[in-house]
């Protein structure tokens, strides 16, 4: 099996796109898995806590 370049620039477009749509539909479905609703409200509300201010 002979590897040029145009071979696996071809190979790394191709699978390189199925790598990235796999990896946002992972992480779409790991944000709205029901189990995880309590965690991201609650990182919702932290992050506009009353009690965070600049450091000093």
């Amino acid at each position: 099996m002979d590897f040029d370049h145009g071979t696996v620039v071809a190979f790394a477009k191709s699978w390189g796109l199925f790598y990235l749509i796999a990896f946002s539909i992972g992480v779409l479905i790991y944000t709205f898995w029901p189990s995880n609703k309590k965690r991201f409200e609650q990182a919702k509300k932290d992050i506009l806590d009353k009690e965070d201010k600049p450091w000093t």
